[in-house]
């Protein structure tokens, strides 16, 4: 008579138990993400920028502003840095059009991190082709 040799599968159910027990205690830990508030709306009937607000904007053409002020690409670190050195408040809003790549975006939350902004909101825009101009 021949044995036959069957695989004992209750140590490998064992194995994977404690295998999946890990990844569910491990993975509330890893998430990362990004604190979001989302702002309380009031009617705004000014359309201006309100007082000791700081909103950078980027257009179509890559164009950047920082309050309705032209600005370089290149000098927007120095500028944010001499504006926020001051400031108390350092938040800034982020005004882009919403057909630019993200990537823009990001590259402009860096440089505005870079310069110590603490606090950053994100606001899309479309903008007409009057204003991109």
């Amino acid at each position: 008579m021949a044995t036959k040799a069957e695989p004992n599968v209750v140590p490998l159910c064992d194995v994977l138990l404690v295998l999946l027990i890990i990844f569910m205690v491990i993975t509330p830990i890893v998430q990362r993400g990004i604190d979001v508030k989302l702002p309380e709306t009031q009617a705004d009937t000014s359309g201006g920028i309100p007082a000791g607000l700081i909103v950078l904007t980027l257009k179509r053409d890559l164009s950047v502003e920082i309050n309705q002020e032209k600005i370089e690409l290149r000098q927007l670190q120095d500028r944010l840095q001499s504006i926020y050195s001051a400031r108390q408040d350092k938040t800034i809003f982020i005004r882009a059009d919403a057909k630019l790549p993200y990537s823009r975006v990001i590259e402009l939350i860096d440089i505005a991190k870079g310069a110590g902004v603490e606090v950053l909101g994100i606001i899309p825009e479309f903008f007409t082709e009057e204003e991109t101009i």
